[in-house]
């Protein structure tokens, strides 16, 4: 084993084990920042796939924007620091979601590999690590309506939280202006 496989593979168990955390916490804040620690490892994975610029948009956006968004939604709405113990779901919710997300899980692993299977990026000869244009080209190209859909989720996401964090007008006069 390599070292870069050894790696890959401690990476991979930091990712799990920290996306595991982020829906067992009690805690809001704690599971944003687990969730900043999974999706840095998941970032380290690219790079050590020699896939710099997914690496690099893997960090810019969501550890740097989703992660923020996040952050900022708690904290413009109020939601409680400490353990929250309204987060607790009964045993049996608790296994029929982990049915649910294992069942989602092979849903879209199955449909992953039925809709790539045989796609590829051309790279030139010389480029040995990949190539970050011709992986625009075909972010851009092929799924551009997918990339602005989500940023206008995203956008909707942030006056959402904003607007919930308005105070009523009336609630906060006391001298009847």
């Amino acid at each position: 084993m390599s070292l870069v496989e050894a790696l890959f593979g401690l990476l991979g168990v930091v990712a799990l084990g920290a996306g595991l955390l982020v829906v067992t916490t009690r805690q809001l804040v704690h599971a944003a920042l687990y969730l900043v620690v999974c999706l840095g490892a998941v970032a380290g994975c690219y790079l050590l796939l020699s896939a710099e610029f997914v690496a690099w948009v893997q960090v810019l956006i969501y550890v740097g924007a989703v992660v923020v968004l996040l952050l900022f939604g708690l904290m413009l709405t109020r939601a409680p620091i400490g353990v929250s113990t309204d987060l607790d779901a009964p045993p049996m919710q608790r296994v029929a979601a982990a049915v649910v997300a294992l069942g989602l899980a092979a849903i879209i692993v199955v449909a992953s590999v039925d809709a790539f299977r045989g796609e590829h990026i051309e790279l030139s000869s010389d480029d040995v690590g990949g190539s970050s244009t011709a992986a625009g080209e075909a972010i851009f190209r092929s799924w551009v309506l997918p990339f602005e859909v989500l940023s206008v989720l995203l956008l909707a996401a942030l006056v959402g939280a904003i607007v919930l964090s308005r105070r009523d007008i009336g609630d906060d006069r006391e001298d009847g202006r």
